[in-house]
């Protein structure tokens, strides 16, 4: 390593630096009553715009979760004109989950046009091809749930789509699509990994129990 992470030992960290990394992870994640009572318990300076904006992305965010992915396309098209228009990706994983809903509802014919109208476009682009398969072969499944695409119908994939979606308006409006404390976690994995990865090179560390539990 280059630099040496005992040299960081005695930079003090701030009340007001720890303050910015928990209201970074409040705003990021629209807790708009939480963001209220930290800046008022705090007396940090409350962002510009910041309550309107995160109202919008939460409404945004819960229409893709709850998979009312059209009026999350809509109110994202309000909020950000152009976005989904440039990030094609991103609308094409809005539009298969309606799709996806269509297909729970058993409303197989109505689901078959929609992926006819909006999805196959997308087929004439070559990573999404694998992707359309998938969601067509749910059509052949009468119980799609236990069909080994099974995954594309959990919340875990709406929840996928829609942080992707609430990173993506942040980065339209220009502030950092991930919290502070991802960015530490991220700087701490790397610190962990080249300590790790030098410590291999003089021999094995010797074992602590009690860093074992904290890794």
């Amino acid at each position: 390593m280059d630099v040496d992470p005992r040299h960081y030992n005695h930079v003090a960290i701030n009340d007001n630096d720890i303050h910015n990394i928990v209201l970074s992870y409040l705003v990021h994640n629209c807790y708009k009553e939480s963001v209220e009572s930290f800046v008022a318990s705090t007396g940090m300076k409350q962002p510009a715009d910041c309550l309107e904006d995160m109202e919008k992305r939460k409404r945004i965010f819960h229409c893709a979760v709850e998979g009312n992915a059209l009026k999350a396309i809509e109110l994202t098209e309000q909020l950000a004109p152009d976005l989904l228009e440039k990030n094609k990706e991103l609308h094409f994983d809005l539009l298969s989950l309606h799709f996806v809903e269509l297909v729970c509802s058993k409303k197989c014919t109505e689901a078959l046009e929609f992926a006819q109208n909006q999805l196959t476009p997308f087929g004439k682009v070559e990573k999404y091809v694998s992707k359309l398969e998938d969601f067509m072969a749910l059509l052949a499944y009468e119980e799609p749930e236990k069909s080994p695409m099974f995954h594309l119908l959990s919340l875990d994939y709406r929840q996928q789509v829609a942080d992707s979606l609430n990173r993506a308006v942040l980065e339209h409006s220009n502030l950092p699509n991930y919290t502070a404390m991802e960015r530490l976690i991220q700087q701490t994995t790397v610190v962990r990994q080249c300590i790790s990865e030098e410590n291999a090179k003089n021999g094995p560390p010797t074992f602590s129990l009690k860093d074992f539990i904290r890794s």
